[in-house]
């Protein structure tokens, strides 16, 4: 689809609005990522569509809600509205002309709104964001030649950065999210203030840092995102285990550091698997805590545990969910637990790293592969087949039982009236008794569980 095929889907979309406001004698621009995404020919993330008006929020409510299966106006106080268009999953947010005037101190801006659309685009954080087009009477409004940076692919801002990021210090975490989302070259001039102003980002909320950071960990290459937060000194406000990460590693690898092997690793894991790209930027920062010089080399001894145990520290700071954190620090903790089948697993090993990985078997082996940044042929070769050889090894074993569901042969109940004894740690320990057998030898007859455990009970 050609851009100006997109831009008129837009303008189609949004006709029934666009007659009401022009008939209520008031002006409606299609906004932001819509425009931008048309000019690059591309398929918008989302189907909702931003428009800016001069009418007031009293007025677009009046004008919207007849059009609308549902309407919402959560974003009333900063002038915004919002409805799905009836007989259409067409989603519209309406939001007046704007000046934003942050204070020095605030996570929030204090909201006026204003009279016309140039002032409105002024205020916006980046120039290929600052266009609109007039869905009443087609053209498009560019002050600040947004359409000409898409064309030389750059990332500019609107206005001084300096005052751009001082009044919402978040931007800068958006410029790297556009640069690696698009492939945009940085502007020297924004990445000075980025640079100058770094600190700012201490009065913004973790929680929007943290929506920042997994927008920019799930474009398709996040390697530009994270050097620009590296270099300009963002990552030490929010993620400083990052910029450590720039220190020497085995000459053998890839990369001459850590910092560029985790950007490599990110870059080839699932772009849309947000718990495996953060594993994927995690999963060595324990290293320069567990650094060691050797006759051998350079060893970094427990940095799987180590950085599981940061892991953990650091999401928790950034508001994560439980369920996120436990997920992401499991896989950093068993992210070197494969290596170790080049000696040779038992079916027993197989199983006991089936059952630690849990749900997250896929996603760990994924990591492991991803891991694997050497240059030497023969020693990726050699990885990518052990790795095929353990999963063939998995599917195996799990023809043959229930390898996902792996439990004791008798449950709590059965143990408590086998052995006739009531609640208490035995009834645990014979549980850890039975379990080992089935990790052992796989799935065993109820019968001979029982035997087996009175045996073990009498000695």
């Amino acid at each position: 689809m050609a851009p100006h095929e997109r831009l008129q889907r837009v303008i189609d979309l949004v006709a029934p609005v666009a007659a009401a406001f022009r008939d209520a004698g008031f002006e409606l621009y299609a906004v932001g990522g819509c425009i931008r995404d048309a000019f690059l020919d591309i398929e918008s993330r989302s189907a909702d569509i931003d428009l800016t008006t001069n009418a007031r929020p009293d007025d677009i409510e009046r004008l919207l809600a007849p059009l609308c299966a549902a309407t919402w106006d959560m974003g009333r106080n900063f002038g915004t509205l919002g409805g799905r268009l009836k007989g259409s999953d067409c989603i519209v947010e309406i939001t007046t002309f704007r000046r934003e005037i942050y204070r020095g101190d605030s996570r929030k801006p204090d909201v006026t709104f204003g009279d016309t659309l140039e002032e409105d685009l002024i205020r916006r954080d980046f120039t290929v964001n600052a266009m609109a087009f007039d869905v009443i009477n087609p053209g498009l409004i560019d002050p600040t030649g947004g359409a000409s940076d898409l064309n030389a692919r750059l990332l500019r801002a609107p206005m001084d950065p300096v005052v751009l990021f001082s009044e919402d210090p978040l931007r800068m975490l958006r410029a790297a999210r556009f640069a690696a989302r698009f492939a945009f070259a940085i502007d020297p001039a924004l990445e000075a203030a980025a640079l100058q102003l770094a600190e700012r980002l201490s009065i913004v909320s973790p929680e929007r840092i943290r929506g920042e950071l997994d927008l920019l960990l799930v474009t398709e290459d996040p390697t530009p995102g994270l050097d620009f937060i590296t270099r300009t000194g963002l990552a030490a406000y929010f993620l400083p285990e990052l910029p450590s990460l720039a220190l020497e590693q085995d000459p053998v690898h890839r990369h001459k550091d850590v910092l560029s092997h985790t950007y490599a690793v990110v870059a080839k894991a699932t772009a849309s698997d947000l718990t495996l790209r953060l594993a994927c930027l995690l999963h060595d920062i324990g290293k320069p805590k567990t650094r060691a010089f050797t006759d051998g080399g350079v060893t970094f001894h427990g940095h799987d545990h180590v950085g599981a145990r940061m892991t953990r520290k650091r999401m928790a700071a950034l508001h994560y969910s439980q369920e996120m954190i436990d997920d992401v620090s499991k896989l950093v903790e068993m992210h070197l637990r494969f290596h170790t089948y080049q000696m040779g697993w038992t079916d027993s090993a197989v199983r006991r790293y089936v059952r630690d990985a849990g749900h997250l078997l896929a996603q760990l082996n994924e990591l492991t592969r991803c891991d694997c940044t050497t240059r030497n042929k023969r020693k990726a070769d050699e990885l990518s087949k052990r790795m095929d050889s353990l999963e063939a090894r998995i599917e195996q074993l799990r023809q043959q039982e229930d390898l996902d569901a792996q439990r004791p042969a008798l449950d709590g109940v059965q143990i408590m009236e086998l052995l006739e004894i009531g609640p208490s740690r035995a009834v645990g320990e014979a549980l850890d008794f039975l379990m080992q057998i089935r990790l052992d030898e796989g799935e065993i007859d109820p019968a001979d569980a029982a035997r087996r455990l009175r045996e073990w009970w009498i000695t």
